[in-house]
């Protein structure tokens, strides 16, 4: 007796098989951005320089989110369930970044973009007392 399925199936089961495609370089070098960021944020200058740039990048953003949803004040709910979203997820990816070795610059880069909106969105909030 033979293993696997009949004759008849044999062919339609190889004919439904996944096909195997080529790695293109675009591919390649996607699949190796993390490591090349890291290689090159090893200079503590270029880290920092990064780190403040995501920083300041996120105040930024959360700068123009409290500006756009004050000036259209229908959308004030959406703006603050979207920012709260986006903070509770920056949060819940920051577990399996730490459980990861080797995952530092990631961690750090999450964690400045983070702070530096909800530093953008609090900053606004204080603006309004005033």
């Amino acid at each position: 007796m033979t293993n696997g399925p009949p004759p008849l199936l044999r062919g339609a089961a190889a004919r439904t098989a996944v096909p195997r495609y080529q790695a293109t370089r675009l591919q390649r070098q996607v699949a190796e951005i993390d490591q090349r960021l890291e290689r090159w944020a090893a200079n503590p200058w270029r880290r920092l320089s990064l780190l403040l740039i995501v920083l300041l990048s996120g105040f930024v953003i959360g700068n123009g989110v409290g500006m756009l949803t004050g000036a259209f004040s229908a959308v004030d709910q959406l703006g603050a369930l979207v920012c709260v979203a986006v903070v509770e997820l920056a949060v819940r990816l920051r577990g399996p970044l730490l459980r990861r070795n080797g995952a530092d610059l990631r961690l750090q880069l999450l964690d400045m973009a983070r702070i530096g909106l909800v530093y953008g969105l609090l900053l606004d909030g204080v603006k309004l007392l005033f």
